[in-house]
């Protein structure tokens, strides 16, 4: 199975891919780690990543769904263009896709955790809070799961995702 994630920074989506990963016995594949690698080789800078670490990713993802493993792919996912990208991993590999995006309606408590969050990549520049509300991201008409995470819990929501992959037999 292939769970694609998607949202804003700072709405969760890595807190809660990182508690699903042990739960589902997934393989977490999280574009902004594939990205800083990229920096780090000092062969590509974030302003000239382009598609470079999503494209790695979806490699990842399809190499361990051929070895029958589940993935969850972790990133912003902004563009139906990328979105696109991952079901057809999932379609190429003849596994089942859940798509959830992750948002967090209370725009205070989001932006407060923009503004106070730390980097848990050594090297990752996180965005503040400008550059999240006017990030590009289109609406996501092909999710499955939309998640508030000012209502839940990372926990809270690691379990209703586990019941809807049980409730769908995914």
């Amino acid at each position: 199975m292939l769970i694609i994630f998607g949202g804003l920074p700072g709405t969760g989506k890595s807190t809660i891919a990182r508690l699903l990963a042990p739960r589902l016995n997934a393989v977490w594949v999280r574009i902004d780690s594939i990205e800083q690698s990229l920096i780090r080789s000092e062969k590509i800078t974030m302003s000239d990543m382009g598609p470079a670490g999503y494209l790695v990713g979806y490699a990842i993802a399809a190499d361990n769904l051929k070895l029958a493993n589940n993935v969850i792919a972790d990133s912003v996912n902004p563009l139906a263009i990328t979105r696109q990208a991952w079901r057809d991993v999932a379609s190429k590999n003849a596994v089942p896709v859940l798509e959830i995006e992750i948002i967090c309606s209370d725009k205070a408590q989001h932006k407060e955790r923009v503004e106070h969050r730390s980097a848990d990549i050594t090297g990752h520049v996180l965005p503040d809070w400008q550059k999240v509300i006017t990030r590009q991201y289109e609406v996501w008409l092909s999710t499955d799961i939309t998640l508030d995470t000012s209502v839940l819990t990372p926990d809270q929501a690691v379990e209703v995702i586990l019941q809807h992959i049980e409730s769908c037999r995914l």
